[in-house]
């Protein structure tokens, strides 16, 4: 496949029944600087009585490759960004997107502007990516977000993925370059073309882990993560109004299930033997496994983590050279749980709780954590404006816990009904 001499950019949108999708095209044509370099590769999944989503204005526009997919089809968003990649034609840079976001003016010389400047700073492959900032589609422009965000390590999810939170960039007034990350967004990653055959998203995951798998496979092909100074995308996080895959189709408990164990493989964590990591979808040949979680301060195999990644420090961390041996360098982690308990409010009936037990339990039943809840969280999680408690804690456990109890107690009552869950 020629590589393009111009400055062409393929987008990559993975679009499931959005009715945000053609005014993210449209946002996108009409911000760019030179939209005659875009080129647009789309996998539309659509159900037939929508019609918000119909890009048939497109279909004769050159710049445009478009996959049209009933909803019925659709295995899930990796599935569907991986069906974009094979539409690469040698773009000289790609972009890949969701369906909901909007652009700042020339945000394509700027991306490019980014890239050659980190190039010419001797980093070959630069991979521009973040959580962006937000924006509210009943209330744009004046609701968008003008400060740039970073990607900060949240939790390692029970089923075995990593979890990120998004923050404002320290400082970002003064920067004149990106920033350097650790981690990886689906939604906002720019970067040389050959990233499209490079680091193509395995169809197998599903939705979780996506983002850690490519963030590590990006960077064992020599890929070098960056969060951008600058706002010149915005995302639309809520969902509001979308239909998602998981709605539509039955099977997504076992799609699910088989991606985060297809996930937790790859890493060979909790035991399992690792597969998948010398093939197509797995790590290249420039830099190990072992090496990113040098950089990054993570420790797949025990689900732990650095106190420096922790205390979002810019990357890389102190590696083994620093702890002058392996052993040493992995004590240096610790084993952090954190889990949110939904709790629906059906569960919890009665008005007068004064406290919760709240507990993490081993396999053996042994108790490992337990922090009760009293009346003051108890009262601010029946307020919540999702409509269902959400019990949040947080211990360090070199123990996978197996499931959390949560037991309300009454004052008129006493003891109520036992709620549980596996992990």
């Amino acid at each position: 496949m020629a590589k393009s001499k111009t400055p062409t950019i393929f987008i990559q949108i993975a679009s499931y029944r959005d009715p945000e999708l053609v005014k993210t095209i449209e946002d996108c044509i009409t911000n760019a600087k030179n939209p005659k370099n875009l080129r647009f590769g789309i996998c539309r999944q659509y159900h037939p009585q929508d019609g918000f989503d119909n890009l048939d204005k497109y279909k004769e526009d050159k710049r445009f490759r478009i996959l049209d997919v009933l909803c019925e089809y659709s295995k899930g968003v990796c599935w569907a960004r991986n069906q974009v990649q094979q539409l690469y034609e040698g773009e000289m840079y790609t972009l890949q997107i969701d369906s909901h976001m909007r652009f700042a003016p020339n945000w394509d010389v700027e991306m490019i502007g980014m890239v050659k400047q980190l190039q010419e700073m001797g980093i070959p492959k630069p991979l521009l990516t973040s959580y962006v900032s937000s924006f509210d589609p009943e209330n744009d422009p004046v609701a968008r977000v003008q400060e740039p965000w970073r990607m900060a390590f949240d939790r390692f999810i029970p089923e075995g993925a990593v979890f990120f939170l998004p923050e404002t960039i320290p400082n970002w007034q003064e920067l004149d370059t990106p920033v350097p990350a650790r981690f990886y967004s689906a939604h906002y990653a720019f970067t040389v073309g050959e990233f499209s055959n490079e680091v193509q998203h395995n169809p197998e995951y599903y939705f979780h882990g996506e983002e850690i798998s490519i963030a590590v496979r990006a960077f064992t092909w020599g890929y070098d993560l960056f969060h951008p100074h600058k706002v010149l995308i915005w995302h639309e996080y809520t969902r509001k109004g979308r239909t998602k895959q998981w709605d539509d189709d039955k099977d997504w408990v076992n799609k699910n299930n088989h991606s985060h164990l297809t996930n937790r493989k790859l890493f060979g964590m909790d035991g399992e033997s690792q597969e998948g990591h010398e093939g197509k979808y797995g790590f290249g040949t420039v830099r190990t496994l072992r090496e990113y979680e040098e950089y990054a301060g993570l420790l797949f195999e025990r689900r732990a983590v650095q106190q420096e990644t922790l205390d979002k420090k810019y990357p890389p961390n102190p590696g083994m050279e620093f702890y002058g041996d392996e052993e040493t360098w992995k004590n240096s982690f610790a084993q952090v749980f954190k889990h949110c308990i939904d709790v629906n409010y059906t569960s919890v009936p009665e008005k007068d709780y004064d406290f919760w037990v709240v507990a993490f339990h081993a396999e053996n039943d042994d108790t490992l954590y337990r922090k009760d809840a009293d009346k003051s969280e108890i009262q601010r999680m029946m307020n919540d404006p999702d409509g269902y408690c959400k019990v949040w804690r947080e211990f360090q456990t070199a123990i996978k816990p197996k499931y959390w109890v949560v037991w309300p107690h009454s004052e008129s009552k006493g003891w109520c009904e036992r709620i549980t869950g596996n992990l």
